[in-house]
């Protein structure tokens, strides 16, 4: 049985001539179909191009808030060398006629999405045919490459190639826009950064963390790299986010009596003795009523891998923000010659999984031992340990600074002290860079925000 295909005209595409002669014929009877035509349609579920520029022109004319007049579109067509005169008035007019109906929009822009998606399918299943019979890469490879092709149409990304700078604009920028604007708290919350609860640090980063970023926290050893992304899961979960956490170096029972140790604020070193007392346990028990409905998941394998990672984050649906404890244990998918190379590797793939599941993606990672040879032992960009394109594929570096660590006869007499932290962002693809100065408590393995902000640019 031969299942190869040779070329895309042998798939014999679907599409309904009827459906988007339709769609379009009715914004040009009856504009004020547009709010929910161009909420439901985008350019692209369009079939034949002629379609396709017709409704850029119309979504550009309501975008400069020219009205939606044929004779308008038939001059942009003109000026686009879509149409000539006589052929573009008398097609104009053929579907503006043909119209059964205005108030069967919705099924008409239905018809045209379900078509395109068996499009998307067959081409994606040809694209994943020609790969696995040409390709030289391994069965795991090309399954996670099919995998992604067919999430990307789960997710109804378009993979079909470049898109123009205005339909872009219409279908995604006016569209986000128009929800960051909604008056529904929940429609408006699901396009804005997700909170760290350190309210300094979210107004440098515009709101928190946003979509498709790819965030590295970089320090030192000891610094509190995990507490802090603990503290940071923790205060979106409690949010109501939905939050998976990687741990290559924790278990997942170490993680909870972390989070238990600065929720219910019991000395961390308590949990690992069982020297707990009845005050302790009512704290507890407070602790896990403020954590029960929190959505935090912690996932404590080992030598796992980005696509594994991926992979996981899709079947459990709905995570909005992963986090991976750390970098530096993390194995690439692919032989390379040094580590160096590999740990690039692996960032690109880290910002890639970021970007095609559409989440904040945040990263602790180790810096190198230069910090501690310097005057004030800040660090920086340049401290990145194996750094090759880590800074390069990251959004944002966020660096933990504590100048009590280096201070050690100050952290012998007084371990419990509550001393003072900097968040320095170092790189900040979307805004400002600066320092935030936190409050540290080591008891209970706790970042915590001061009513105060030092800004040293």
């Amino acid at each position: 049985m031969d299942i190869s295909f040779n070329s895309t005209e042998q798939l014999n595409l679907p599409y309904s001539l009827e459906a988007e002669q339709a769609v379009l014929g009715a914004l040009l009877k009856d504009p004020l179909c547009l709010p929910l035509v161009s909420d439901m349609l985008k350019t692209e579920h369009l079939y034949l191009p002629q379609h396709k520029a017709i409704y850029s022109i119309i979504l550009n004319l309501d975008a400069m808030g020219s009205a939606i007049d044929p004779l308008v579109v038939l001059e942009e067509l003109k000026k686009d060398g879509v149409y000539d005169d006589i052929g573009g008035k008398t097609y104009l007019m053929k579907i503006a006629e043909s119209v059964p109906s205005t108030k069967n929009v919705e099924s008409y822009i239905k018809i045209i999405v379900d078509k395109y998606y068996r499009r998307t399918l067959m081409l994606t299943a040809q694209s994943i045919l020609d790969e696995s019979g040409d390709s030289g890469e391994n069965a795991d490879t090309l399954l996670d490459m099919a995998e992604q092709k067919i999430y990307d149409i789960r997710r109804g990304k378009n993979t079909a190639g470049p898109a123009k700078i205005s339909d872009v604009i219409m279908s995604d920028v006016i569209g986000r826009l128009n929800k960051l604007s909604s008056a529904d708290p929940k429609e408006k919350e699901k396009y804005l950064g997700i909170p760290t609860g350190f309210s300094y640090l979210d107004k440098m980063l515009a709101g928190g963390m946003h979509r498709s970023d790819l965030i590295l926290v970089g320090a030192r050893p000891g610094m509190g790299k995990t507490s802090f992304a603990l503290n940071v899961a923790r205060n979106m979960a409690v949010k109501g986010r939905k939050v998976l956490f990687f741990s290559l170096e924790m278990s997942n029972e170490q993680l909870a009596q972390r989070v238990i140790s600065t929720e219910a604020r019991i000395v961390s070193s308590k949990l690992r003795t069982g020297e707990i007392n009845d005050a302790d346990w009512e704290k507890i028990g407070l602790a896990l009523e403020n954590l029960v409905n929190a959505e935090l998941y912690f996932d404590d394998s080992a030598n796992i891998t980005v696509p594994e990672m991926k992979a996981r984050v899709r079947r459990m649906k709905g995570v909005e923000c992963v986090v991976i404890d750390y970098l530096q244990l993390m194995s690439g998918t692919k032989r390379t010659e040094n580590r160096v190379q590999e740990i690039s590797e692996i960032t690109r793939s880290l910002k890639l999984m970021a970007k095609d599941l559409d989440i904040p993606v945040i990263t602790c990672s180790q810096l190198s031992r230069n910090t501690a040879k310097t005057s004030d032992h800040r660090p920086q960009l340049t401290d990145l340990r194996e750094s090759g394109s880590i800074e390069q594929d990251a959004d944002i570096v966020l660096m933990l600074h504590r100048e009590g660590y280096y201070n050690n006869e100050e952290q012998q007499e007084n371990p419990s002290t509550v001393s003072e932290a900097e968040i320095i962002v170092a790189k900040n693809r979307h805004g400002e860079t600066g320092k935030v100065n936190v409050a540290w408590n080591a008891e209970f393995t706790m970042f915590s925000t001061l009513e105060r902000i030092q800004d040293d640019r």
